[in-house]
Order: C-alpha cells, then structure tokens, then sequence
C-alpha cells in the first residue's frame, strides 16, 4: 500500500480543479447583438438560379435564361453576361446596356426563380450540429430557425460555447451565442439575427 505526502495530494487536486476550470471556461467572445428582425439584405442573383427576361415590346429577346456556375448567362443577343453578384434591378440594367446595341431604348424586368444566391451570401453551420450544412440566407432567418432546419446539437455539442463568424476577409469576428439556453433552456433572449455569409461554428465538449 503506497501512502501519499498530504501536501503533494492537496497540490494534485489544485491542479486538476484548475485544468477543469480551464476547460469548462467559456470563451471570451462578446455577444451577437440582440434579434431586431430587420437586418438590412438585398437578394443577389447567383450560380443555379434561373433568370426570366421580359423586354418590353421586344418578345423575341425575352424568355428564361439560367445562371451558369461560372455566374454568367446567355441570352438572345447576349452573351457572357456576368449575372452572379448582383440584385435583380442590377441585372436588368445591364441587359438593358447590352441590348441597347441592337434595340433601341430597350425596357427589361427581371425575375429570378430558385433562390439560391451566390455562396458568399449563404450560411453555414459546421461542428456538433446533427446536420452540418450550408443554407441559402431568407429574410429574418433567426438562429433558432437555423438549429430547426440543421436538427439541433449533437450529444456531444458544447451549445453555449457557439459562436458565429461574420464579415469578411480583415474584419472578421467572433460572436458569442448561448444554444444550450436558447434549444434547452428556452431563453428566447438567446436568439438572435443570422447575416448573410454568417458561419456558425458549434465545438464539441470536452466531457
């Protein structure tokens, strides 16, 4: 039988309590702001997507068009058309330049089916939710719409150390999301407004 120094003991507990604490922390990521509901978002035309032309008085020029992956169309009498990236209005003004070359003063609407938009607008959930997925943004989309559509955490989700990525490339940050008290818990003070681009990152506990 091995009999242990009672300091040495006392210092191995201090020890592992200290490891567990650290481990338990959550992170320091300031919150994601409040939900408001009216998150500023034009819908951009984007790679699958469908494009229906109507030129007014000119039929022979209208129809549907889709948006190849590289983001360009072709229509009558245009080619190479950079489509992707762009709001509905946008594009209908440069269908409007390019046919300027052939038709005089050329009037054109635009109406996109499929709602897919450009990748950088959609979102994205990686780590311990039970469908990772990426998902075309929708207006007033909430966090908790989001967790509906992925199936919730993992048994192994370490909900209320989530945190949402946002913005782009030199101003991107870290936003702190609280899942287990908003899924779980049912503080519906944790939702809060998904962005176009957001990525959210769920970890995985550690016990």
């Amino acid at each position: 039988m091995f009999l242990i120094d009672k300091p040495i003991a006392r210092a191995g507990m201090l020890l592992a309590v200290a490891i567990l604490a650290g481990c338990s922390a959550a992170p320091t990521y300031p919150p994601a702001p409040e939900r408001t509901g009216q998150v500023a978002w034009n819908y951009l035309v984007g790679p699958g997507d469908t494009v229906q032309v109507f030129v007014w008085r000119n039929p022979e020029v209208s129809g549907s068009f889709p948006v190849r992956p590289d983001g360009k169309m072709t229509m009558n009498l245009v080619e190479d058309l950079q489509a992707s990236g762009k709001t509905p209005t946008q594009l209908a003004r440069d269908i409007e330049k390019a046919l300027g070359k052939y038709i005089q003063e050329p009037i054109a609407t635009v109406i996109v089916g499929g709602g897919i938009g450009p990748f950088d607008q959609q979102i994205r959930v990686v780590g311990e939710a039970a469908k990772p997925q990426a998902l075309n943004y929708r207006e007033k989309m909430s966090l908790i719409d989001l967790m509906i559509a992925v199936g919730g955490l993992t048994d192994f989700a370490a909900g209320n150390k989530a945190y949402i990525l946002r913005g782009g490339e030199g101003k991107q940050e870290r936003l702190g999301v609280r899942l287990e008290d908003l899924l779980k818990g049912g503080d519906i003070a944790a939702n809060v407004d998904m962005q176009p681009g957001d990525v959210l990152v769920i970890p995985e506990s550690l016990f």
